[in-house]
């Protein structure tokens, strides 16, 4: 389905000898400069009755004119389903995702997605693309995300990203005891033999995640990563390629292994984590519409806190037992 966006303007004399591409980016800053560019290319703009490239320059007093069409999702389901938001207001919600949901449909998921709850919570959403999610969580992580109610909103947080002005951390467990804290900046992208894993390649996508460490356990660590990029995968592929892979990670985690002398109650523990002890902990941006810096943090869920709760009490044991 598709909704017919009809614009017109005259070109002012603030926009005289500006790129056409230039020109409607800021004459319509709802939209996304890739999706001006796309109805350019596509005949969608006219100039005075006529089609321009975007490299064409305008001249003052011209007549400016879209007519185009926004694709609206509805090849996927609506369905019900609880949704933990933690704040909402007329053009953004942030919204804590719990472990084992999809955030977009794809093979083996089509109507059990995050998507799939927000075009039932919010039917105009269906609107925006990719139903206003503006960055992705992985199926077994856990957190905060914003999703975009309007084009507008979306368009100015996906800006957000690229610039890097939308601040995010994250908490995890990790295998092995660090030293200290680090940088990680290493180019990422598919994994040469698994098209399912990314990896450090030569010759990729920047990636850069800086961590601190919270806590040393004997054979683990607790710590706070804040990212500059968000590639697929990047904090999993980062701390496995330092040899502090994710507890709990079945991609990138290497052969399971329990650590010597640990207490009944941490096996236990460990057998049981079978997803990524990954939490998206803080969340910051700008507003969208009205330019607040706003931030918001979120508790470890119920499993991971057990989980460091587990290898506290075992490095307390062993410390007495001394």
């Amino acid at each position: 389905m598709t909704e017919q966006v009809q614009l017109s303007t005259t070109v002012s004399d603030d926009l005289i000898g500006k790129r056409l591409d230039q020109a409607v980016a800021e004459l319509y800053p709802e939209y996304s400069r890739s999706r001006l560019q796309g109805w350019i290319k596509d005949g969608c703009v006219t100039v005075d009755g006529k089609v321009k490239r975007q490299r064409d320059k305008l001249m003052g007093g011209e007549l400016l004119v879209i007519d185009a069409e926004l694709e609206v999702i509805d090849q996927f389901k609506a369905i019900e389903m609880p949704l933990d938001i933690i704040y909402e207001d007329d053009d953004i919600m942030i919204i804590n995702k719990p472990a084992n949901l999809v955030v977009h449909p794809a093979a083996g998921h089509w109507d059990d997605t995050l998507l799939n709850g927000l075009l039932h919570y919010c039917p105009d959403i269906a609107q925006v693309p990719r139903a206003g999610i503006v960055h992705r969580l992985d199926m077994d992580t856990t957190g905060l995300m914003v999703i975009a109610k309007t084009i507008q909103a979306q368009t100015e947080l996906v800006a957000q990203l690229q610039d890097r002005s939308m601040g995010r951390e994250y908490e995890a467990i990790v295998n092995g005891v660090m030293t200290g804290g680090g940088t990680v900046d290493e180019t990422l992208g598919r994994h040469s033999r698994n098209r399912q894993k990314m990896a450090v390649v030569g010759v990729g996508k920047e990636a850069v995640t800086h961590y601190r460490v919270l806590n040393k356990f004997r054979a683990h660590t607790h710590i706070r990563l804040k990212l500059e990029t968000g590639r697929t995968h990047q904090i999993r592929v980062h701390m496995s390629y330092i040899n502090y892979p994710v507890v709990g990670d079945q991609l990138y985690g290497g052969r399971f292994r329990l650590p010597k002398g640990i207490s009944p109650l941490l096996q236990g523990r460990l057998k049981r984590f079978t997803r990524q002890a990954l939490h998206a902990k803080r969340l910051e941006l700008f507003h969208p519409v009205t330019g607040e810096l706003m931030a918001w943090e979120i508790d470890l869920p119920d499993d991971l806190q057990n989980l460091v709760n587990s290898l506290k009490k075992d490095a307390d044991y062993h410390e007495v037992d001394q």
